[in-house]
């Protein structure tokens, strides 16, 4: 084998080593995140206290993204990872606490803006709740409780981008799930006390920061409160985070505004909001699990091939992104299509969560999940271009995904209701990684996309032939229906043979990537079995 082909290859193991680390963290932490979900839909259904949590919750999470994840990703990580490579240890660590010290002036700024602000946010992002006194009084109140959420949060984040700079992954990425433990314990103290969800988000806040406290001390951080704020590199991050926060302004602007049309109950019926959320819970499921742990993974690795100008390995790296994402995202968007139905029965199904709520959010899930795969490409997309330092093509086609979410949501919410909410997030989203796609490959010119095509349609035919297999499988349950666990359990039925026919159909069809894993694999398996006679 060439160094040329070894070379990249090496890499792609070691972004599988570090995706499968954070994956399995946030397999975790999705898993947890369904108890949750299925503990408030079944304590409040899609009606009133879960709309107001749901707001209450959203508008935290959009600056959240704005100054914490979404800054660690585009801003941090590459500046930090840079640094890495061409400076010394005391210079990194002086940077980091250049760069906490900058956050914690404008966090705590932000927090206390937004918690007198609340009445004025909640009717901004939820004009719909202006009808009923009681829910907006109920979201502004929740909503002051959860806002310190954003300064945990956020710190929570810049310490994960730190930690991932230092190809640390473990712990940042278990630490979510310390939230949703949190948000589980705390709903079920306080039952119907809507209150106890929000108290549970800012233990579990506080948690996510604590546990990685330790691991940067042991890789050597040591605090200087407030001693410095001014650092060459601080300029750069700042240069590169002021686009990528209004391009996670409009992302998240674009998450609102199905929320603002949601919450319009006259024209899109009862429950929008909540429906919307539980709908796109789901959707978040294959999407935190693969495509942001392999985006997490991959962006230290495509920045420093950009950093040491290694564009064709850049190239392939990207490649190699793109196909894993479509391996599997192209068969999770057809099963949630499939098995919509029996997916929100088994997993929300019963107590508040009535019939009407199962069969809206279930057509909701089916318009969402068309637009799966390109959700997954666009992260891995931006990837790219945070690694290249390029911040402001990213905004650009936010602004326009935007502009686009909020013209077919006009057109559409009319005729489908709550479902042309989703499928306007979908053909957004669609466009979006097109026009992505097509600038990338223009800017790393010359870039074939033969094998992505190839990939896209071997996996889309494998992924029909399972739609197929889940289809009569979920009209001949093996179990008859009954209470949670017989639905729980026809669901892992359905699951199974999908997995079992999509694997079958891979080797059939000759996918390059279920190929690439079974060698991978074997060649693992044989060389451990030859250390061990050694």
């Amino acid at each position: 084998m060439s160094t040329e082909n070894s070379l990249p290859l090496h890499h792609h193991h070691s972004i599988a080593r570090s995706a499968g680390v954070i994956g399995l963290a946030t397999f975790c932490s999705r898993l947890l995140g369904f108890l949750r979900d299925v503990v408030i839909a079944r304590i409040f259904g899609v009606y009133l206290y879960a709309q107001a949590f749901v707001i209450a919750f959203r508008i935290p999470n959009l600056f959240r993204d704005l100054l914490g994840e979404g800054a660690a990703n585009a801003a941090f990580v590459p500046v930090f990872s840079e640094y890495t490579v061409k400076h010394s240890k005391e210079e990194f660590w002086e940077l980091a606490n250049v760069v906490l010290n900058l956050l914690l002036v404008i966090l705590m700024s932000l927090t206390i803006v937004g918690i007198i602000l609340s009445p004025v946010l909640v009717r901004l992002m939820a004009p719909g709740f202006v009808a009923s006194p009681e829910k907006l009084e109920i979201t502004i109140r929740l909503n002051r409780i959860i806002f310190p959420y954003i300064l945990l949060v956020s710190l929570a984040a810049y310490s994960m981008g730190i930690l991932n700079s230092l190809k640390h992954f473990a712990v940042p990425a278990f630490a979510p799930c310390l939230l949703n433990i949190s948000i589980i314990i705390f709903a079920l103290a306080f039952g119907e006390g809507i209150k106890g969800l929000a108290w549970g988000v800012l233990a579990g806040g506080v948690l996510q920061l604590a546990i990685q406290i330790p691991v940067l001390y042991k890789k050597g951080f040591r605090l200087k409160l407030f001693s410095s704020f001014r650092h060459p590199a601080a300029n750069e991050i700042a240069r590169l985070m002021l686009p990528r926060v209004f391009s996670s302004g409009v992302y998240q602007l674009n998450n609102f505004v199905d929320s603002i049309f949601g919450s319009l109950s006259l024209i899109v019926g009862e429950g929008g909001v909540a429906v919307l959320y539980f709908a796109y819970r789901l959707i978040q499921f294959p999407l935190g699990i693969f495509s942001t742990s392999l985006s997490q993974a991959i962006l230290p690795v495509l920045s420093r091939q950009s950093a040491e100008g290694k564009l064709d390995e850049l190239k392939l790296t990207l490649s190699f992104g793109l196909r894993a994402t479509f391996f599997v995202m192209i068969p999770a968007s057809v099963a949630f299509m499939v098995l919509a139905k029996p997916v929100i029965e088994g997993l929300f199904g019963g107590g508040k969560f009535d019939l009407y709520a199962i069969n809206t959010t279930a057509r909701v899930l089916i318009f969402y999940s068309l637009g799966l795969t390109a959700y997954g490409a666009i992260k891995i997309t931006q990837s790219c271009f945070f690694a290249l330092k390029d911040t402001v093509t990213p905004t650009k086609v936010s602004v326009l995904t935007l502009a686009l979410n909020v013209i077919f949501n006009l057109l559409l919410m009319f005729p489908m209701k709550l479902a042309g909410l989703a499928l306007a997030t979908s053909l957004s989203g669609i466009i979006s990684s097109l026009i992505l796609f097509f600038r990338v490959r223009k800017r790393l010119s010359p870039f074939s996309a033969r094998p992505l095509i190839f990939s896209f349609l071997k996996i889309t035919c494998a992924s029909l032939c399972m739609g197929i297999v889940c289809y009569f499988v979920s009209r001949h349950s093996l179990i008859p229906a009954g209470g949670i666990i017989l639905r729980l359990a026809n669901l892992i039925y359905m699951v199974v043979a999908g997995l079992a026919s999509y694997t079958a159909f891979c080797f059939i069809f000759r996918l390059r990537e279920m190929l690439e894993i079974y060698n991978w694999l074997f060649k693992k398996r044989n060389n451990r079995q030859i250390q061990a006679h050694v």
